[in-house]
């Protein structure tokens, strides 16, 4: 029986088999079904991988910013017809296995996406998704809880204030302080001025409470439903017994509905549009705060050729400095640096294509539209190098092969990136199965005027063309403030006192359903009896090179070969140690021997899919006060590259150039503006690293050169390099580091397919072999002072939502405590934290949780509304803990979380990864085990030991990020303040 016809013998009854095609590159099989009685989609991704991946999909087009397509995607998660418990989706977080769970809004979708590696628990998960999209409750009040509501000021006081309430309204107030974010929806809005592209699909904070319940009810009726889903699932698990649970669990309720929702075909400018507008920035320096953007609406992204050739074109003008349009924007002196939206967004129906710079001023925006202009009428005409062109296809070739799972699960990913083409209608095989598509990209590219006519065709002659000019403005915050409380004073004075009543009911009664107990055996849950009985960790093998020390992994890379140098962290001075970071970042970005910076980056690029440098600081498993630490310089390629890899990592290390000042200054202002775009978006670990910063060494560090006081300490040094002194000042420490670096011990790191390892070994022996190790005993290491004391800081930035921390100082990863305090930040988050924070208080989200390295146990808010309030709930998390007795469930819930953690996968390579450092850290295999096995054997009773023994309130940190205007409610706490 050939393969077809074994398929269709094979397939459910319920659906009908379209088609299978093998992905080589992937080493995997889709398959295409369709439902036969509602027509819903469902992709599979067959493939020998235990961690199953699952998502359904809907097209959602709101055509307002109201976020009714989001307030859903949050309501619809908070209980159904066959679980009406108010929160399953958060009490299955506690009841299973998970490698992933969540739920994401785009701006033409929503989908609902989860992995596990335990098929009972990837059924578990399976039930309850599919009865909470296609039977959700919607009740009224989890509407008001996550979406919007009105509440007085003081709950039971008519006579205060009316103040917004609600989850999704603090977390876009949160997404909107982001300069960058708005300058994407400010750009979007007039790029697409016609289709659902021009709306913020997550909510407008002013638009939010102008949707109704109602709307979002008949939002749900009209889009969630199977004839406009999309189900897509990876994995080991057969697409049949998906089908048998799909058709069981919902499918089977449902008839076919004539539901065809598609984004229309924009409306096309005849002429290009120029915009000004303005952003809200709460500081005084608003000189040269002002972004100006480019942006091109190209062609279809279901055109998988012509979104290649989009992206071979975003990737040829501005991957690195040496491409014409990144080396005009960094060099132009118009700007600070590149804008953060360079490139091409390929997820809408119709991509576009963005270029400009941010800490501009409006009067630079001429002259930037018109160099732009000139570089792309001289790419038109004369074209790119073709090794530049290559080093591209180089790049897409690698990116196609990766295996990834390091952040989000492998199979995830790559359902992911297949939806946005299911979504319009199009063929997500494509988009997977790019081998076919890069063969014919290759042949295109050998016509001389390819790129030429590439420019030309979709920018050059492309009309529908918007230069924004987005402008700081330091009193737009309060104007904003003023008209929200207007607004509610407002709506406040037509109240009858009926009305008023009203709301005070409803603040009451939301917050008495928040507080009842659902019955979890509603739901179903895996058990620590389903928890696998060891932990996987890959073998390496120790040899030497030359006399350097090698570990190797033999891994399923896909094609690819990892490559570390591990080099011991020197001494180094606190003027040079505050520079680390930036040192690190630095050397990949310079110039190597005889080549500049542009030739070295067409070097990389050509033959690795990267190379950095970075340093890693641990504390001891035993003691906090101790600390070991290592630079590292990596990179990563295709396996035919590995000698060549190895060249470009010596000459990197050997030869780099420090001389190259003004790149140097260019790559700081890049640094300095990334650091402070990803405030409102790490608020929570920045707040966190703050608090913890005085309890151990290698948290002290962490803060001061990559926290907040990172941030602050980035700022003064960008600024000081507008003198050219300070510029050769910092070359010169880099280099002071560097040849410290160069004399330190060494030893490497291979990881790659076993059947390559020998002749990898052969080429290590030909660029290593010779090179000299330092005798240990006469290098210095680098050391950090002991610390312990309390801190209580404050710091303000550009958020109009606020993040907090609380911290105590704790024990390290060995000791038999820390097992205890792990699970003890899962049980308050779960059964406390989540309730108070995030339901009754507002906040995106807030949670608890031990950190061994720092031996810090730390609580935080994420993007909240509140501030003393917050800090009091941590608090009494605690005293709630000790005051009362809890059901073994709660302990096994929070157990099942933190061995999830640490059983989850990672990427083949980052596996090995990780076992190599933890090694190099003292978490050997065993002392892993060890604490798995404490995690297993936690009770109740050792959770309030610690708890009492720990987050005594005397030990206590605290540290907040907020805005200026939010200060003066921190009054009495004894803070001092910092600003960025």
């Amino acid at each position: 029986m050939n393969n077809t016809a074994s398929m269709k013998s094979s397939t459910h009854s319920a659906f009908k088999w379209l088609r299978s095609q093998r992905i080589d590159s992937l080493n995997l099989t889709v398959e295409e079904y369709d439902h036969n009685k509602t027509g819903a989609k469902h992709f599979h991704l067959a493939a020998d991988h235990p961690e199953n991946g699952f998502l359904v999909a809907f097209r959602t087009i709101p055509m307002d910013s109201t976020g009714v397509a989001h307030i859903l995607e949050h309501t619809v998660l908070c209980g159904s017809k066959k679980y009406p418990v108010r929160d399953p989706f958060f009490m299955m977080l506690r009841r299973s296995l998970n490698t992933f769970m969540n739920a994401m809004t785009s701006s033409d979708w929503t989908a609902y996406p989860f992995s596990s590696q335990n098929v009972k628990d990837f059924n578990n998960l399976l039930q309850v998704y599919l009865d909470a999209v296609f039977f959700a409750n919607l009740d009224y009040f989890d509407f008001s809880q996550e979406g919007h509501r009105v509440e007085f000021e003081e709950p039971n006081n008519p006579q205060s204030d009316l103040v917004f309430k609600g989850v999704v309204f603090n977390e876009m107030k949160g997404a909107m302080s982001a300069p960058t974010s708005m300058l994407w929806h400010t750009l979007s809005s007039h790029l697409f001025p016609t289709t659902t592209y021009h709306y913020n699909s997550g909510g407008e904070p002013s638009c939010i409470p102008d949707l109704t319940y109602d709307q979002l009810k008949a939002f749900y009726e009209t889009h969630y439903h199977p004839s406009n889903a999309i189900f897509m699932t990876f994995g080991d698990i057969p697409a049949q017994k998906h089908h048998e649970c799909l058709e069981s669990y919902a499918l089977s309720s449902f008839d076919r509905q004539n539901l065809h929702f598609k984004v229309s075909d924009e409306k096309r400018y005849h002429t290009p549009v120029q915009i000004e507008e303005t952003y809200a920035l709460d500081s005084e320096e608003a000189i040269n705060k002002t972004h100006i953007v480019l942006g091109w609406l190209l062609g279809k992204s279901t055109d998988l050729a012509a979104q290649l050739r989009a992206h071979l074109l975003s990737e040829v003008l501005l991957e690195n400095s040496a491409s014409p349009l990144r080396y005009l924007l960094e060099t132009c002196r118009l700007g600070s640096s590149p804008s953060p939206l360079c490139g091409l967004e390929e997820s809408n129906r119709e991509m576009s294509f963005v270029c400009g710079i941010e800490g501009s001023d409006p009067k630079h925006a001429d002259t930037l539209e018109k160099r732009i202009l000139e570089v792309l009428e001289e790419v038109a005409e004369k074209g790119i190098p073709q090794e530049q062109v290559d080093a591209v296809l180089h790049q897409l070739e690698l990116h196609q092969r990766e295996v990834g799972g390091d952040r989000m699960p492998y199979g995830l990913q790559l359902l992911l990136g297949g939806l946005s083409s299911a979504i319009h209608y199009g063929d997500p095989v494509g988009l997977l199965n790019l081998d076919p598509a890069l063969a014919q990209l290759r042949q295109e590219i050998k016509n001389p005027n390819f790129i030429q006519n590439l420019v030309r065709e979709n920018l050059l002659n492309n009309l529908h063309r918007v230069r924004l000019i987005l402008k700081p403005d330091s009193h737009l915050s309060t104007k904003r403030t003023e008209i929200e409380k207007s607004r509610l004073a407002q709506l406040k004075s037509q109240m009858s006192e009926a009305q008023k009543q009203t709301v005070v009911d409803l603040a009451a009664t939301l917050t008495a359903r928040q507080q009842k107990q659902d019955n979890p055996d509603i739901l179903p849950k895996v058990g620590i009896e389903d928890v696998s009985s060891d932990l996987t960790i890959p073998q390496g093998k120790k040899a030497k090179v030359g006399n350097l020390p090698l570990t190797s992994y033999s891994q399923g890379t896909n094609g690819l070969v990892y490559q570390h140098i591990v080099i011991d962290l020197p001494y180094l001075e606190d003027e040079l140690l505050a520079v680390l970071p930036h040192y690190s970042a630095c050397l990949t970005e310079l110039g190597v021997g005889n080549r500049d910076y542009r030739q070295t980056q067409i070097w990389q690029s050509s033959i690795s899919g990267g190379i950095s440098a970075s340093t890693t600081l641990r504390s001891a498993i035993d003691d906090l006060q101790q600390t070991n630490s290592h630079f590292i310089f990596s990179g990563k390629a295709l396996n035919r590259n590995h000698r060549a890899l190895n060249e470009l990592l010596q000459a990197t290390l050997e030869s780099v150039r420090f001389d190259e000042l003004d790149h140097l200054r260019e790559i700081m202002a890049q640094r300095r503006s990334g650091w402070e775009d990803s405030i409102t978006g790490s608020g929570h670990s920045l707040a966190m690293l703050a608090a913890s910063s005085g309890m151990s060494p290698s948290a002290a560090l962490s803060h001061h050169l990559t926290g907040l006081a990172g941030i602050s300490f980035l700022q003064k040094l960008d600024s000081s390099l507008e003198n050219k002194k300070s510029c050769e000042e910092l070359a010169y420490k880099f280099q002071q580091i560097h040849k410290r670096i160069l004399s330190a011990p060494r030893q490497l790191l291979l990881i790659s397919e076993e059947e390559h390892q020998s002749e990898f070994l052969q080429n290590l022996s030909q660029y290593w072999g010779q090179s000299s190790n330092t005798d240990s005993s006469t290098f210095t290491r680098l050391t950090l002072p002991k610390i312990q004391e309390s801190v209580y800081q404050a710091w303000t930035a550009n958020t109009q939502v606020n993040f907090c921390a609380k911290a105590y100082p704790t024990v390290p990863i060995d000791h038999p405590d820390a097992a205890a305090l792990s699970v003890l930040g899962g049980f308050l988050r779960n059964n406390y934290l989540h309730r108070t924070i995030r339901e009754q208080g507002g906040a995106y989200g807030g949670g608890a949780g031990q950190d061994s390295e720092s031996g810090a146990f730390r609580f935080f808010s994420y993007r909240d509304p509140r501030l003393t309030e917050t800090l009091k709930d941590f608090d009494q998390s605690v005293q709630w803990l000790l005051d009362n007795d809890h059901p073994w469930r709660l302990v096994e819930e929070a157990i099942l979380g933190v061995i999830s953690a640490i059983d989850k996968p990672k990427s083949p390579a980052g596996e090995a990864r990780s076992t190599f450092y933890n090694e190099l850290y003292g978490r050997t295999p065993e002392q892993c085990r060890r604490f798995r096995n404490r995690i297993l054997e936690v009770q109740l009773n050792n959770l309030k030991e610690v708890a009492e023994k720990y987050l005594q309130p005397e030990k206590a940190s605290v540290a907040i990020l907020t805005n200026t205007a939010r200060l003066e409610q921190l009054d009495g706490l004894g803070l001092t303040a910092y600003h960025l």
